[in-house]
């Protein structure tokens, strides 16, 4: 990989960019706490050659999520499944939305 590829995958929301220490910072908290969503299996960091953690913003923008709903006084296990959840109806309704998209478009137009 060049150092131009590199840098346009800044961009990719799943390229593994930022350290463990680096993520903790952007989002305010502490490592202990990236490691406890990891173990809730709500991000599954990618590994570095030398085996250190690496997170995307996709990844942070869940774990965000997840410490939001922390601060509010949800144990971490529930604000974990509960991002999850929240995660997997985004994708269904993105799924249905493009369904009817396509049924839309299938539709013969009537001639006035």
């Amino acid at each position: 990989m060049t150092a131009d590829d590199s840098f346009n995958r800044l961009d990719d929301d799943d390229y593994p960019a930022y350290t463990m220490g680096r993520a903790a910072e952007m989002l305010g908290t502490t490592q202990g706490f990236l490691r406890a969503v990891g173990e809730a299996r709500l991000i599954t960091p990618l590994r570095s050659e030398g085996g250190h953690r690496r997170y995307s913003r996709y990844q942070l923008r869940i774990a965000a999520r997840a410490r939001e709903l922390v601060d509010q006084g949800t144990p971490i296990e529930a604000a974990c499944r509960i991002v999850i959840l929240e995660d997997q109806l985004e994708e269904a309704q993105r799924i249905n939305a493009a369904y009817r998209r396509a049924a839309e478009s299938a539709k013969p137009t009537t001639a006035a």
